[in-house]
């Protein structure tokens, strides 16, 4: 199914959960806790993302050894910083105020992945032409973006399959109450008329038969009939 029907059916769902909570029961009876804040993508990524940004920003590429590898580097460490400050933000708060949208979240996992491997493209120019003691809170930064990329993954997924389930539930009431409504408007079912006994052929009356009358023989040349 593609994602914008994902999304409308869920609305539908939700909005119906949302409608049904908020209306007081009728027999005075107190309505039920609401329901906990689901996270938000902020809140999975913004220990790591800080990390990132103030290790980032705390490193001395001019005390690398010279070459194609520290100025890689410092392009590197500029895009990261770029994205942190200005690309991320607006992406995060769209997410943030729609955390169970997926079309609103799977934008942030693609930004999260693809600063991850310039990230780790920087750690690796590090190892190579940095100053040990800056080595060490790259690899660390690093290893908190891989976590908290890995837990919004998973929570990515835990959504997915909530959505998936709420519009499987709405499908099969919809076609329970489909049935239902069907049921109630057919008439009932008449038992079948049987069908006529077939008609009996007149039998066909034979005429009455003649006998022939029977002819006598003709006497025979010569004979004198009685009487002459």
């Amino acid at each position: 199914m593609p994602i914008s029907h994902a999304v409308l059916m869920l609305t539908i769902v939700c909005s119906a959960s949302v409608a049904s909570a908020v209306q007081a029961p009728a027999n005075g009876t107190p309505a039920q806790d609401a329901p906990a804040a689901p996270v938000t993508p902020s809140a999975i990524l913004k220990s790591s993302l800080d990390t990132v940004q103030q290790t980032v920003s705390a490193v001395k590429v001019e005390k690398w050894k010279r070459g194609t590898v520290r100025e890689e580097a410092g392009a590197n460490i500029h895009a990261i910083l770029l994205d942190l400050q200005t690309t991320l933000p607006p992406v995060l708060a769209a997410a943030d105020a729609a955390p169970g949208t997926l079309s609103k979240v799977l934008p942030i996992t693609h930004n999260v992945d693809a600063m991850y491997d310039v990230l780790l493209r920087v750690v690796e120019a590090a190892r190579v032409s940095a100053p040990a003691e800056q080595i060490t809170p790259l690899e660390q930064a690093l290893l908190d973006l891989g976590s908290a990329r890995k837990v919004l993954s998973d929570h990515l997924l835990e959504t997915a399959t909530a959505q998936e389930k709420q519009m499987s539930d709405l499908r099969t009431a919809l076609q329970k109450q489909s049935e239902a409504q069907a049921s109630a408007q057919s008439p009932p079912a008449t038992a079948p008329c049987a069908p006529p006994p077939p008609a009996k052929k007149a039998k066909k009356k034979r005429p009455p038969t003649t006998k022939a009358p029977q002819q006598q023989p003709a006497p025979a040349a010569g004979t004198v009939k009685p009487g002459q």
